[in-house]
């Protein structure tokens, strides 16, 4: 955005018009974050850069990006997944730790493979689990722990063979016999067990 040649708007980049004493020379689009760089010439005129070309230039405005913020609460959702806990009898602890590492507690978590909720629920699965909201806090983390506990039991209990059929399916468990080598599902299986075990010893839940 511009306006009387004074920079002070930002959108997806910023637009910057460089002018001489009386009229506009050229409009140039930096980046949305960069550090520009100024410089005037002989003739008056003003150039803004982010890649500065000469050692004329100086610093004129340090641009650095904010995060947003992608916190959430981590106790919101504990109501059902205690409900779901008791009726399929899956640890309580062990449904947070798959929540915390599935979506970080972000309830609208959408994968790159179409993954949807707290539980990451692939479409394909919200018929048989009965989800008609997979953004629905409480019809994910039932349908996801109603998943996970057919997963216990094709598996003889063996709570890391579950979660490995849990992220890679269990086509792929019963192929190896064992965790998938898979680094994404490796990965998966150690975090959640990581938390699983940081929530039994008191231990609050981290990144």
């Amino acid at each position: 955005m511009q306006n009387s040649g004074i920079v002070h708007g930002y959108r997806k980049y910023i637009s910057i018009v460089i002018s001489c004493t009386s009229f506009i020379i050229f409009t140039v689009v930096l980046p949305l974050y960069a550090d520009i760089f100024i410089y005037t010439d002989k003739a008056g005129c003003v150039h803004l850069t982010n890649i500065p070309t000469s050692s004329k230039y100086r610093l004129y405005l340090k641009e650095r990006p904010v995060k947003p913020s992608r916190s959430y609460s981590t106790d919101r959702f504990d109501n059902y997944i205690k409900e779901a806990s008791k009726r399929y009898r899956v640890a309580f602890p062990l449904l947070k730790a798959m929540v915390k590492v599935e979506s970080d507690f972000n309830p609208l978590a959408v994968s790159k493979m179409g993954a949807r909720g707290l539980m990451q629920i692939m479409p394909q699965n919200f018929k048989t689990l009965r989800i008609k909201d997979p953004f629905n806090p409480r019809e994910n983390i039932m349908g996801g722990a109603c998943y996970f506990k057919q997963l216990l039991n094709r598996f003889d209990g063996k709570i890391k063979l579950a979660l490995a059929a849990y992220h890679a399916g269990p086509n792929n468990v019963d192929r190896y016999k064992r965790i998938p080598p898979f680094k994404e599902t490796e990965d998966y299986v150690r975090r959640v067990m990581k938390y699983y075990y940081a929530a039994t010893t008191q231990v609050p839940l981290t990144h």
